[in-house]
């Protein structure tokens, strides 16, 4: 690996922790980047996840301060977010390796129409927000229910099996299901996308996958990222980094597809 290759490895670090945090989409920065530089998807993956472990960490606590008076709730959901990464890092494992890499690029579009979509559901629930303010006297936040319940468990075995836009899907189910206040369900999304990630790194280390040289480069960018994403995240306009993530994913899918 040459000097220009690891410094391309860990911006796309820092970029990925910054975007996971204000975003959700992180890993459609530095997965694409991996497989260009001739990593193989299932080593990519498994490496990129281990390293965005910092990134994870960090972001979750620059938000702590959404979540006071609520972290029994959020403990619950984690719980569950772990279950499902457990799960999804497993399959990866004793999946072959071929059907990984035809799965990806599947995903890849996926996440990037779910990038895509993020503004009319953040849209959606601010409307349905002033709804609920108005028939629950300001009451947003509702206890954790069966539907949502299952749907992070789902989201973590997604997570754990590949991850890109966990986030995106995570804020849309907290924001439908458990609270209408944005920045509270972003910061229980970084809390549980972070816990599924910490969960599937634990399983890829145990099986002996991951390239380190890969994974540490991306750790330290990606703790970087964190703690800059937390920082800036209610700041900066969205609409062009979102731009950039679709893109990004869709150039990375036919790559896979056509290459």
């Amino acid at each position: 690996m040459d000097p220009l290759q690891i410094l391309a490895i860990a911006v796309a670090g820092t970029l990925a922790g910054a975007v996971n945090t204000i975003v959700g989409a992180g890993t459609l920065l530095t997965f694409p980047l991996l497989v260009a530089l001739g990593v193989s998807p299932l080593t990519a993956n498994v490496s990129n996840t281990v390293g965005l472990v910092p990134g994870a960490v960090t972001g979750a606590w620059g938000y702590r301060r959404e979540l006071a008076g609520h972290w029994g709730t959020v403990a619950r959901m984690a719980a569950l977010s772990a279950l499902g990464g457990a799960i999804g890092g497993s399959l990866v494992l004793v999946a072959d390796p071929d059907t990984f890499t035809a799965v990806v690029p599947w995903l890849l579009v996926l996440a990037a129409g779910l990038a895509a979509a993020q503004p009319r559901v953040a849209a959606w629930v601010r409307r349905r927000a002033g709804a609920e303010v108005q028939s629950h006297a300001g009451s947003s936040t509702r206890p954790l229910g069966i539907g949502l319940a299952l749907g992070i468990a789902a989201t973590g075995i997604y997570g754990g099996y590949f991850g890109a836009a966990q986030g995106v899907i995570l804020i849309s189910l907290l924001g439908i299901g458990w609270s209408s206040d944005l920045h509270r369900a972003n910061g229980a999304k970084n809390v549980l996308a972070g816990t599924a990630n910490v969960v599937s790194a634990a399983v890829f280390i145990a099986g002996g996958t991951v390239d380190w040289t890969i994974a540490g480069l991306i750790a330290v960018g990606s703790a970087l990222g964190g703690v800059l994403g937390a920082r800036i995240g209610r700041r900066i306009p969205a609409v062009g980094l979102r731009a950039l993530i679709v893109t990004v994913a869709l150039i990375a899918a036919a790559a896979l597809w056509f290459g």
